[in-house]
């Protein structure tokens, strides 16, 4: 593995672009476009303040840079360098900037979520969309791009308003069962739109296209409820996490659970995960209801090279003096079973740091990773193959890989 020389970098501002030809990063107020491949800079931009967020558009043309303290969004293009655009929505404020999934539309949101404003670079026409919700995944688009849903609240009321992202006009609009509604997702084929409420009412409703409510679960009623919410790629299943540490799977077919997954402070040599008979035709693959799969438990160790007493010299030379300052790893196979370490987190303040915060689906629909507690973990993401993926934590990040065994 080879690395750079490092670049100077403001706010974790550095992307990819989506086609992987360019990388973004910027410092201060400027924005730098490199060959993804060579690092040389194609492009430099200044913008009017310090970028505070930035963004791709899908096909890679257009870079957009938003600076939130200013309510000025700012957007540049690759084909054209002398040509820009920016946005101002003055004295509404600006709390929130994306692009659609055609890439040519801007999607901002003013201060105290009083309006979406939608900015078309094409004809430089302008559309609201009023009374967004101000939750944590309050607008959702479908894999195609064809649909947008919005989380509305009125009059003390949840809604839900799905828009046609080709022209921006109203299809669907209709009221919620929650109490507050916290989040919604697109099923991948975009047939199926997730709802759930906030973690003090475990409930999550499933609505069609043409806003008819197909069913509703509830796990257990007092308790802090959801935490996170993942489809699979197939649209097949619905993985629950909750504060409870437990993930619970749902079925597309009658959107019942089907199975229930346990995060145990301590591993046992083999995993028992119990199925629901009734949901064993959606789930086939578990056997006869009960899967017994022995658990491999890898550990890290570090240990520091040794160098002998011949080598030792005052003042030492700089390959001898990275090498007793560098440390290796590698990983151990530890004999089972092993106890976590586990923080106890504190009761008595708000949003603990318990419960399964992150789940992410392998493309190919066989594996499912999950974060459940206080682990030092940002970021999940599974390769394309669906056999190693990325972990990310602050300061590092990990590539797992996974061996299957061919099934005879």
């Amino acid at each position: 593995m080879n690395f750079s020389e490092p670049f100077k970098l403001s706010g974790l501002l550095g992307r990819f672009s989506p086609d992987g030809k360019c990388l973004a990063s910027c410092v201060q107020h400027r924005l730098l476009v490199r060959d993804a491949s060579s690092l040389q800079i194609l492009h430099l931009y200044t913008c009017v303040d310090q970028i505070q967020y930035l963004e791709w558009s899908s096909d890679s043309l257009f870079i957009l840079c938003a600076m939130y303290k200013r309510g000025v969004v700012q957007v540049w293009s690759l084909e054209q360098p002398d040509w820009h655009c920016k946005i101002d929505e003055g004295s509404a404020g600006l709390v929130a900037s994306c692009w659609s999934p055609d890439g040519r539309h801007i999607l901002n949101t003013t201060e105290f979520h009083l309006r979406i404003t939608v900015w078309s670079l094409c004809t430089k026409s302008v559309s609201y969309i009023k009374y967004p919700k101000a939750c944590q995944q309050g607008v959702a688009f479908t894999k195609d791009g064809r649909y947008m849903a919005v989380a509305e609240r009125r009059d003390c009321k949840d809604f839900i308003s799905i828009f046609v992202c080709r022209s921006w006009q109203l299809l669907r609009h209709f009221d919620t069962e929650t109490q507050d509604l916290f989040g919604i997702e697109w099923a991948p084929n975009g047939c199926v739109l997730a709802v759930w409420d906030t973690c003090l009412e475990y409930k999550v409703l499933l609505y069609s296209l043409d806003g008819r409510l197909l069913s509703s679960y509830r796990a257990y009623e007092w308790p802090l409820g959801i935490k996170s919410i993942a489809w699979s790629p197939s649209s097949q299943f619905l993985a629950i996490g909750s504060f409870d540490e437990k993930v619970r799977i749902l079925n597309h077919v009658t959107w019942k659970k089907i199975t229930e997954l346990e995060h145990p402070a301590t591993i046992a040599s083999k995993q028992t995960v119990s199925v629901d008979p009734k949901s064993m035709e959606t789930l086939a693959e578990l056997g006869n209801g009960v899967s017994d799969a022995p658990v491999i438990v890898y550990k890290e160790v570090e240990k520091s090279p040794t160098v002998g007493t011949e080598r030792l010299s005052f003042p030492p030379t700089r390959e001898l003096a990275s090498s007793l300052f560098s440390t290796q790893s590698k990983y151990d196979i530890s004999q089972v079973p092993v106890s976590l370490q586990y923080i106890k987190p504190v009761a008595d303040r708000a949003n603990p740091k318990v419960g399964v915060g992150m789940l992410a689906f392998s493309a190919d629909n066989c594996f499912l990773a999950t974060k459940n507690g206080d682990f030092q973990i940002t970021s999940l993401s599974w390769h394309s193959s669906g056999d190693s993926m990325l972990l990310l934590s602050k300061d590092n990040f990990c590539v797992c890989y996974l061996e299957r065994e061919e099934v005879k």
